[in-house]
């Protein structure tokens, strides 16, 4: 159940068409995983805890760098050395009292994956490393659960709803060669600083789609955006056999 000053707080979303107390209610009941608290995890963290997500888990090992404050919107300059994953908990519950946020102060790894996210209905992949998505995917796909991926680079980005009922598509439909994803070299490490916030807005936006049963989800199908010309394009994802 809400309570009066929830109802108060939520009221702009509880107000919409076909959204309402019950819906609301069901973000109150979701507990939803964050893998990152960069670039997309400061953003989708932020949004799903002004949402009223019940409980957020934060997963995070990484310090606040002075290249981080660009885009990283979490952190500030007075930060920087610290950790992030404590400094976004304790953000985040300033924001929003009602949410609880669970801090994993490791990375993600096949010793560890399964563990955490059974705990979760939805995990959002705001990583950066191929080897860290892979990961996720193969967790996720052991325990049927949804995740969100998001990834950025230069002016592009893209996202897609994985995994997501039976069939589905999945990380490794989409990139099969694992090898060779997690060898590969980078060879520009830029991001226009805006870049995050608008595929982390969309990840969050399908969250919420999925958790409270509204709208067309972007199920297997994968998304790209250039901020350069805002282009779209969309593409239909094979599912597993």
């Amino acid at each position: 159940m809400l309570s009066p000053s929830e109802i108060e707080r939520y009221q702009r979303q509880i107000v919409l068409p076909d959204f309402g107390i019950e819906k609301q209610e069901k973000l109150k009941q979701a507990k939803i995983l964050v893998v990152g608290v960069g670039g997309l995890g400061s953003v989708v963290s932020l949004y799903l805890t002004a949402a009223g997500v019940g409980q957020i888990g934060i997963v995070e090992q990484d310090i606040v760098s002075l290249t981080n404050l660009q885009r990283q919107i979490l952190y500030r300059e007075e930060e920087i050395g610290q950790q992030k994953l404590y400094l976004a908990q304790k953000t985040l519950q300033k924001l929003n009292s009602n949410v609880k946020i669970i801090p994993y102060n490791c990375y993600l790894d096949a010793s560890n994956a399964e563990e955490i996210i059974k705990n979760y209905d939805i995990v959002m992949d705001c990583t950066d490393n191929y080897a860290a998505r892979y990961v996720i995917n193969d967790a996720c796909v052991a325990l049927d659960k949804p995740f969100i991926h998001g990834t950025i680079g230069n002016t592009v980005g893209q996202l897609a709803v994985l995994n997501l009922g039976k069939p589905s598509s999945d990380y490794r439909v989409l990139y099969p060669d694992e090898k060779a994803m997690i060898t590969q070299k980078n060879s520009s490490k830029g991001v226009i600083g805006v870049l995050p916030c608008v595929i982390a807005s969309l990840q969050t936006n399908e969250a919420i789609k999925i958790l409270t049963n509204s709208g067309v989800i972007l199920k297997d199908t994968l998304l790209i955006i250039d901020l350069l010309t805002l282009e779209t394009r969309k593409f239909k994802l094979p599912t597993r056999k």
